[in-house]
């Protein structure tokens, strides 16, 4: 924990290390948005130019929001305008930032099995690059932002008596809601994973890749992450700190929402790959998956809230 409140108090030096990882990224967008070194002929299309220009655009509000993490003048940003963005940002690089060693490579064989031209094998280094370099350093660089603007989320004990009027009975009825649709997300992602074919296509089963069983794995194994999390969280029982649970949570519910959106999106691009799920199985791993991180964000809110008017409460005694 030492070391920890140590690596926060640095957010400036974290700030500025994501801002830079991002640099190779935003240059390669702007080089594809215009046409420019394309890893195959098909990205010269329309839909690809514009998915091109909207991440190009999302990568310089990302250096913006990593320079907020970093100056005074952030802390005066709407706190929506910072909460949304870092919370999809986390859930999509943190658990990629885990399985970069290995699909880093997975994606480079199969782009290049694919037919993609040999300056994408360079390409895809510096988007590797920037992806593990700003799941290192955003973290900490909002962690120390965070505990310098919303003390409630850093709080210990886990257990503080909130005052008459909080929405604790609302959350916690929603939260076991939540908890069961993700121990059974998890549950199905996990089977998947480890070779399970109930749910998918038969004409698809040669079709799943190390690719494709490592974003399974993930999954659910952020389920269950966020499932323990909201568990601790509503009947604050263990641990005894806030953080790790609220952490776990706040990952897991933008994981399953940036995800699952992340592949509607590109469901709907020229050359994307075929669904591998059945429908039935496909909408209770994408569209589900998405209810339930949008559930699990407004459940964090709600207790954070609650936190806070707690604690300010009885600061003012």
């Amino acid at each position: 924990m030492k070391v920890m409140k140590k690596l926060m108090k640095k957010r400036k030096f974290w700030g500025y290390g994501a801002a830079v990882a991002i640099m190779p990224y935003l240059i390669i967008k702007i080089f594809w948005t215009f046409g420019f070194f394309l890893p195959s002929e098909q990205m010269g299309d329309s839909s690809w130019r514009t998915a091109n220009a909207v991440t190009m655009v999302l990568a310089a509000a990302g250096i913006l929001l990593a320079l907020a993490f970093t100056m005074e003048w952030g802390e005066r940003v709407p706190a929506w305008l910072v909460a949304f963005p870092v919370w999809v940002g986390t859930g999509l690089l943190i658990p990629m930032l885990l399985l970069a060693p290995v699909l880093g490579p997975a994606a480079i064989i199969r782009d290049q099995q694919a037919g993609a031209a040999n300056v994408w094998v360079y390409e895809q280094i510096f988007v590797m690059f920037s992806l593990v370099g700003v799941g290192i350093c955003l973290p900490f660089a909002l962690a120390g932002y965070a505990k310098a603007r919303w003390p409630e989320a850093f709080a210990d004990p886990i257990k503080i008596d909130l005052l008459p009027g909080s929405s604790q009975n609302l959350y916690v009825t929603l939260a076991r809601l939540v908890v069961a649709g993700c121990i059974m997300l998890g549950s199905i992602k996990l089977f998947w994973a480890f070779g399970g074919t109930i749910g998918i296509l038969p004409a698809m089963l040669d079709n799943r890749d190390l690719w494709w069983h490592l974003l399974s794995l993930s999954t659910g194994v952020w389920a269950f992450a966020g499932a323990w999390g909201l568990l601790a969280l509503t009947t604050r029982r263990s641990p005894n700190r806030f953080f790790p649970p609220m952490a776990a949570a706040w990952v897991s519910s933008g994981m399953l929402f940036s995800y699952n959106l992340f592949n509607s999106l590109a469901a709907t691009r020229p050359g994307a790959q075929p669904v591998l799920e059945d429908p039935l199985a496909s909408v209770l791993t994408t569209d589900l998956g998405s209810i339930l991180g949008v559930t699990m964000g407004i459940i964090l809110l709600m207790i954070l809230h609650d936190r806070r008017r707690a604690m300010c409460h009885s600061g003012r005694k």
